[in-house]
């Protein structure tokens, strides 16, 4: 994970301060991209210890198309708590617990006609369907996109969604029986970098694996693109000390082969093996 420790210290020696919504303040840099092999293997952070059950309940729970927290809770995953109090849902209009537009609405439900109390109808456009539908059918396609970005519904929800955009490719087979090799690229138009980047890059290597697996094909490139993005500045001294340790060899991820439907997936369907890392370290969430 040295693409990741660099654009730490990056940050760190060239970061601009600024202010942001949280009023907790940033350095922040513009535009940096990092790129996994996911051969190399799974991109899980080791220079501190990463909360994979988080990771996973999350991305199911995406997949899903829920949009309130009562199944991350039900699980023991608290990510979502801050956004879901009741006075952060009050402020639109909705019952303690509900997100309202946020991932999993954007990838399964996009553009669904909103009832008068903030909740929506079941006919919006099912962007993760279509494109499993799209990589099997038509891999050429250089519109492979989910996009979990709809300008018309960003400002009704606590926190919109951060990772706005993704998008496959397909590189064809080189022959002797060899499957199809799958990329993917996100765009994150605000990058937390101390706590919120290593989660990212894990669940969408993560949701590339799933993906590949059901569309039977082999794993290329995971590339992570980012914005906005920014250590905040209460942040610091915990970004130091991740700075200061060295990086562990990169474990193993084994998926359930026997799973072929990307929504059948279940938590006991992941296996991580040969996962060595440095102690946790504690940061707060800027809400």
């Amino acid at each position: 994970m040295k693409q990741y420790l660099d654009l730490m210290r990056h940050i760190r020696e060239n970061g601009t301060f600024k202010g942001d919504r949280t009023g907790t303040g940033t350095y922040s840099v513009f535009a940096h991209q990092m790129r996994f092999n996911l051969a190399d293997g799974f991109p899980l952070l080791t220079t501190k210890k990463v909360h994979l059950k988080s990771i996973i309940h999350e991305l199911l729970w995406f997949l899903s198309g829920d949009t309130n927290v009562k199944y991350l809770q039900d699980h023991g995953v608290s990510i979502w708590n801050e956004w879901a109090t009741a006075e952060q849902c009050a402020r639109f209009g909705r019952a303690e617990g509900e997100l309202g537009a946020v991932y999993g609405h954007q990838w399964r439900n996009f553009g669904a006609t909103q009832n008068a109390d903030g909740s929506f109808q079941s006919d919006g456009f099912d962007q993760i369907k279509t494109l499993i539908h799209d990589i099997k059918h038509n891999p050429n396609s250089r519109r492979l996109i989910v996009t979990g970005w709809n300008p018309a519904e960003a400002n009704q929800v606590a926190l919109p969604p951060c990772h706005t955009l993704f998008q496959f490719y397909v590189a064809p087979s080189t022959g002797s029986g060899q499957a199809g090799k799958l990329s993917y690229q996100l765009y994150q138009r605000s990058a937390d970098v101390f706590l919120g980047v290593p989660f990212n890059i894990a669940s969408y290597a993560l949701l590339t694996m799933m993906i590949a697996q059901v569309c039977d094909l082999g794993l290329g490139d995971f590339v992570w693109t980012g914005g906005d993005c920014h250590l905040y500045s209460n942040h610091l001294e915990q970004t130091d000390l991740q700075l200061s340790r060295e990086p562990l060899p990169l474990p193993t991820m084994r998926l359930n082969p026997d799973v072929k439907d990307i929504f059948a997936f279940k938590f006991e369907d992941f296996t991580l093996e040969n996962y060595q890392s440095h102690a946790a370290i504690k940061a707060p969430v800027a809400v």
